[in-house]
C-alpha cells in the first residue's frame, strides 16, 4: 500500500491539491528514525512518530503558511543534538522508459558507491541503485532510489568541470532508467540553482518543500 505522503504527491503532481487553509495534518514516517516536514500550498503534513503529539506541535506553531518550516520547530523537534537536513524544493517528474532517444546512456557503476551523493542516499533512502557513464574516467553520478513516502527518488552530480550546462542531459538519461511515465521525485536546496535548472529543464515541476530529520536517540 502506498504511504499516506505518497498518495499525497501523487495527488498533487496530477493536479488534485489539498486545501488551502492553513492547516496541517500527520502521518506516521515512511523509514524508521527518518522523519520530516513537507509543506505544500497552504498546507502541511508532518511525517513525525508518536512521541511528537498534535498538541506539542501546534505549541510550536506548526501551521499550513509557512509556520511548519519555521526553523526553531524542526530544531526542537530534532533536539539538540539531532540531525538536520536543508531545506529543500520537492519537485515530480515522470519516467522516460528505456525505449527513450537519449544519449549517452546510464550504466551500473558501483565503483561510485563512495561518492557522498551515494552515500546520503543509503543513508535516507532505500534500494539504492548507483549509475553514471560508461567511460570509467568519468565520476558523475546518477543515483535512483526509493525516497521521500517511498516513492522512485532520483539524484544527481556532475563532476565540476563537465558543469554548466550538462545536467539537463544526466537527469534525462537518469530518467529512461524509469519505466514511461512512472511518477519520479527529486529534492534541491532552493540555493543549488544549477541543479533546479536542470530539474525544471527536464520536465520537473515543483510540488511543495521538505525537511528530513533525525532525532538523536535514533
Amino acid at each position: 500500500m502506498s504511504h499516506p505522503l505518497a498518495v499525497v504527491i501523487e495527488d498533487t503532481a496530477n493536479g488534485r491539491f489539498l486545501p488551502v487553509d492553513g492547516g496541517w495534518h500527520r502521518v506516521d514516517p515512511w523509514k524508521a528514525g527518518l522523519e520530516a516536514v513537507v509543506a505544500f500550498t497552504g498546507h502541511a503534513v508532518f511525517a513525525v512518530d508518536a512521541a511528537t503529539t498534535d498538541a506539542s506541535l501546534a505549541g510550536l506553531g506548526a501551521d499550513g503558511f509557512g509556520g511548519a518550516h519555521d526553523a526553531r520547530l524542526v530544531a526542537e523537534l530534532a533536539g539538540p543534538d539531532g540531525w538536520i537536513d536543508s531545506l529543500d524544493a520537492l519537485l515530480v517528474g515522470r519516467g522516460r522508459g528505456s525505449m527513450a532517444a537519449v544519449r549517452p546512456r546510464l550504466v551500473p557503476r558501483p565503483d561510485l558507491a563512495t561518492h557522498p551523493r551515494v552515500r546520503f542516499a543509503a543513508t535516507n533512502r532505500d534500494d539504492v541503485q548507483v549509475f553514471g557513464f560508461d567511460d570509467p574516467r568519468r565520476t558523475a553520478v546518477a543515483v535512483l532510489s526509493r525516497g521521500v513516502a517511498g516513492l522512485p527518488e532520483v539524484s544527481f552530480e556532475l563532476e565540476p568541470e563537465h558543469r554548466g550546462g550538462s545536467g539537463s542531459a544526466l537527469v534525462e538519461a537518469a530518467l529512461t532508467l524509469v519505466p514511461e511515465g512512472q511518477l519520479v521525485i527529486a529534492a534541491a536546496a532552493p540555493g543549488n540553482a544549477a541543479s533546479l535548472r536542470a530539474l525544471l529543464s527536464t520536465g520537473f515541476s515543483p510540488v511543495g518543500s521538505l525537511q528530513l530529520f533525525r532525532r538523536a536517540s535514533t
